[in-house]
């Protein structure tokens, strides 16, 4: 196996696999609605400069049209069928900037250079809110080239989710969210452990918090910010003691080398 994962904050990752470079939910602002960037710098305009990046569903701080403005033109943009039809900001960015757009729904399998693009189910809310009732499946993406690396986007806990990931090297799954609460359809620090368990990942590295937070709310439940991190990993020597928990900071790299 060899894989180099940079989290740059909340969902947003590079996976480098085979020369390729995937970039996962781009999110390059300071600001998003209420909700803010306490932790980690925006992430750099190299960032943006990547072979494919893949959106998981159409929330705000996983599609995000601004964001994937900064795409280079021509840059493969993989997203939730219907997700064009959905977010008309998509639909102008896309345009405006050459992007070629695949659409995927469980299953469904893209390839650039040697890494192939899976497209796997997520147990989460797809609709692009509060703007309409639209529904567009909400997806993780399976990674396989050098090695396989698994991309939860955001989801709960199903039972299918071993079956339908298959095995994996490495798994990137949230911990956490952008507020005080989590609602149905996500994982904290102990469901994402239980997860990792049941995948069998030799590798983990937690995303999904420690980045966004509503304004003038940091006073609220402060440790749902600050600490599902180290709660993923605590859980996870507990649940899945043979894997490896690489908690990176922002913007920091890790380099996973074949098993010896």
């Amino acid at each position: 196996m060899s894989v180099e994962i940079t989290w740059w904050g909340h969902a947003t990752a590079t996976v480098r696999d085979s020369g390729v470079r995937v970039l996962t939910d781009p999110l390059f602002v300071r600001r998003l609605a209420h909700l803010r960037r306490r932790r980690g710098a925006v992430p750099p305009a190299a960032a943006a400069v990547v072979d494919m990046a893949l959106v998981s569903h159409l929330h705000a701080d996983h599609l995000h049209p601004g964001s994937l403005a900064k795409l280079p033109p021509g840059t493969r943009l993989v997203v939730p069928r219907g997700a064009g039809r959905a977010v008309p900001g998509l639909r102008r960015v896309v345009a405006a900037r050459g992007l070629r757009v695949t659409e995927m729904v469980p299953g469904d399998v893209y390839t650039v250079g040697e890494v192939r693009i899976r497209a796997v189910p997520a147990a989460h809310d797809g609709r692009r809110l509060p703007y309409g009732p639209s529904r567009v499946p909400a997806l993780g993406y399976v990674l396989s080239g050098e090695s396989t690396t698994y991309f939860a986007g955001d989801t709960g806990l199903f039972d299918r989710m071993p079956e339908v990931v298959g095995p994996c090297d490495v798994a990137l799954l949230p911990v956490g969210g952008w507020g005080p609460y989590l609602g149905p359809g996500h994982l904290d620090a102990g469901r994402a452990a239980q997860a990792l368990a049941r995948l069998g990942a030799r590798c983990a590295v937690p995303v999904h918090y420690g980045t966004y937070w509503p304004i003038g709310m940091d006073a609220i439940r402060p440790h749902e910010f600050h600490s599902p991190g180290e709660d993923f990993v605590r859980h996870a020597g507990q649940l899945a003691p043979d894997t490896v928990v690489h908690r990176l900071g922002h913007g920091e790299c890790v380099r996973l080398e074949p098993a010896r």
